[in-house]
């Protein structure tokens, strides 16, 4: 997840690779990285009723595997190293000469069908081990486990490296033909994707390397990160903290405790900047020489092609929200520092609660009710799936040490379920983000009869469901609202989130692309990186925020620069597409439901262009991006109208 608040780290739609397996290897590392950490009973019941917010769900990962020790875990191991063996035996050098034979398609259909189903089992593995890891990324036997897995996996798929390689040189002519045969057609979304890439691909021994050094390379770097940022600890107080309680501090009431975790965070991030700094080098390096050797001409290509979107459309949408600071994020902080009777608020107050909103803190049971009720006058189905994350027990909400900051909803793999992590502090934000996380997993849910290799969506669409999920939940409240003050509260927040999702991703994706920009001349510095940080924020931000020393480190947090380059624009996207597809729910006749459960449905077997059309929208229509924001424009006129 990107960082749509300080607190708030979103975490969901990971890149596809070329090799089903790598491709669920990949899902398990951008997930954040879960297996709780055990806390005596009684201390755990004291602790929740002090807290009040109730019992908190610990996750239950028993319908993947028991344990890291679990025989099944050692079985289904040696199962996917026999597997993707005989694979290549079976297949490896056949592909053209076999498909154009007169049943070609259904030879090529069975071959596809047993590739599915190595990617589903190496997506439980991997997924598992992903998970357990964002439970607990300091335990040295998770750890290692966790290492031990990714390795087993990336040696199994070289086997399959071959796979989509053959597929996407057999001739136009020839596959076409084959996907006449029903069995192949069913396939047809899938292989007409895979073979987008096919301008990109390399020789086989070459794809093979940089498979097998990914070990060694970018998915090193990425654990190290995972482990830094999870061993970090803040002096607040005379206390030790980790990140994600820091973070939390930003949006407490206590203008001493905001402006006591921003220095610790500064304090702390200065002490550790030459390791991010060095982290961040060698991936936007390692990113280089992939894309150079690819072909890909601009650093952003390789996450566009992933994301099956134009470069033109995310171009235009970056261009509308740059235009849109200053009606935008510049208007609303500067309404927010009047709030607070300052000409400007210092960074660490940006994502301060308003001194009218209401004190308290939401209990878990409370926010179950709300975004489940919010869900089912929307949808019934959509109500029943998410009830099952809690019923089931696949989501994991209490904050505890070592486990990953932020939130996400991990698919894993269809013939299992999603899972959800939190870190639920009970604060209105985190209710969104109960919301947000669950729109995912109904997405996800429901996108998994397409199988482990259709289910998967491009970003595109991956933050459709969760953005329209966190508004459904605030329009519910803002309903049930009738103090003026309060009303007032809400609207604001919904802002700020609108903002940090929008205004905020698009600063992200400019700084992304000035830090690998110049990465091709040369490493930058800590203090270069920090230097494009405060570009980008100061021109987001606008001058009623005022930035304090110590804020040009706060870049090294952000884990998707790390995990996935370039994905915070589907943040942006995601937003804008989901104001204007609200606006057409607002004003539908029946139906629209079914409509838009049938879009979340169809997972990766259309384009986006083809599922917007059934509610009239077209994201490659220059006015579509303008529409989105100013839904946003017009909630801060009406707060303006308030004051």
């Amino acid at each position: 997840m990107a960082s749509r608040s300080s607190s708030t780290l979103r975490k969901s739609a990971p890149r596809r690779a070329t090799s089903a397996a790598k491709s669920k290897l990949a899902k398990a590392k951008s997930v954040s990285k879960v297996a709780p950490a055990k806390t005596p009973a009684k201390a755990k019941s004291k602790a929740e009723a002090a807290s009040g917010l109730g019992k908190l769900p610990e996750w239950n990962l028993t319908d993947l595997y028991a344990g890291i020790d679990a025989p099944e875990v050692a079985r289904d191991l040696d199962a996917l190293d026999k597997d993707c063996a005989a694979f290549a035996t079976d297949y490896k050098g056949r592909l053209a000469e076999e498909t154009a034979k007169p049943e070609g398609g259904k030879w090529l259909a069975e071959a596809v069908r047993r590739y599915e189903a190595i990617d589903d089992l190496a997506g439980r593995l991997g997924s598992y081990a992903g998970l357990i890891h964002a439970g607990d990324s300091v335990d040295p036997a998770i750890s290692k486990f966790y290492g031990d897995v990714s390795e087993r996996l990336t040696a199994a798929s070289v086997n399959l490296l071959f796979f989509a390689l053959e597929l996407n040189r057999i001739d136009d002519a020839v596959i076409e033909q084959a996907m006449q045969a029903p069995e192949l057609a069913h396939y047809r979304p899938w292989i007409e994707d895979s073979r987008k890439d096919k301008p990109y691909q390399l020789e086989d021994r070459v794809e093979q390397l940089f498979h097998e050094k990914s070990v060694s390379g970018y998915a090193a770097w990425n654990r190290l990160f995972d482990q830094t940022i999870s061993s970090l600890r803040f002096r607040i107080g005379g206390k030790e903290l980790a990140i994600e309680p820091t973070l939390s501090l930003l949006q407490d009431r206590s203008p001493e405790k905001r402006k006591a975790a921003g220095q610790a965070l500064a304090k702390t991030f200065k002490a550790n900047e030459r390791t991010f700094a060095l982290i961040t080098n060698t991936l936007a390096k390692d990113k280089e020489i992939a894309d150079r050797w690819r072909g890909f001409k601009d650093v952003a290509d390789s996450r566009h092609l992933a994301n099956r979107v134009e470069g033109e459309v995310v171009d235009a949408l970056v261009a509308s929200v740059r235009a849109a600071y200053p009606r935008l994020s510049h208007r609303y902080y500067a309404l927010k520092a009047g709030w607070f009777k300052k000409k400007k608020l210092a960074h660490w107050d940006r994502n301060a609660p308003l001194p009218f909103a209401a004190t308290g803190r939401i209990s878990w049971p409370d926010a179950r009710k709300t975004v489940l009720t919010a869900y089912g006058a929307f949808s019934p189905e959509m109500a029943r799936i998410a009830e099952r994350f809690f019923d089931d027990r696949w989501i994991d909400a209490p904050v505890r040490p070592g486990k990953a900051p932020g939130a996400f909803s991990h698919p894993t793999t269809p013939s299992a379920h999603p899972y959800v992590l939190m870190n639920y502090q009970g604060k209105p934000r985190d209710v969104m983000t109960l919301a947000h996380e669950l729109g995912h997993g109904v997405h996800q849910v429901l996108a998994a009869k397409n199988g482990a290799l259709m289910a998967p969506t491009p970003l595109t669409l991956a933050e459709t469901a969760s953005v329209f999920g966190e508004m459904l939940t605030f329009k519910r409240l803002l309903g049930q609202t009738r103090d003026a003050r309060q009303r007032q509260a809400l609207l604001a927040g919904k802002v700020e989130d609108m903002i940090n999702t929008v205004v905020r991703q698009i600063a992200f994706y400019s700084f992304e692309r000035a830090v690998h920009t110049e990465r091709k001349s040369g490493e930058l510095t800590a203090e270069r990186l920090g230097q494009l940080w405060l570009g980008v924020q100061g021109e987001s931000l606008g001058p009623a925020i005022e930035i304090k020393p110590g804020y040009e480190n706060f870049w090294m947090y952000i884990p998707h620069f790390i995990h996935s380059p370039f994905y915070v624009y589907a943040y942006a996207f995601g937003d804008c597409l989901v104001n204007s597809l609200y606006a057409v729910y607002e004003n539908a006749a029946e139906g629209f439901a079914g409509r838009y459960l049938d879009m979340l449905s169809a997972g990766g077997t259309k384009h986006y262009s083809e599922l917007l059309k059934p509610f009239g929208l077209d994201a490659r229509d220059p006015k579509f991006w303008d529409g989105g924001l100013s839904v946003i424009a017009g909630m801060i006129d009406e707060l303006e109208a308030m004051d």
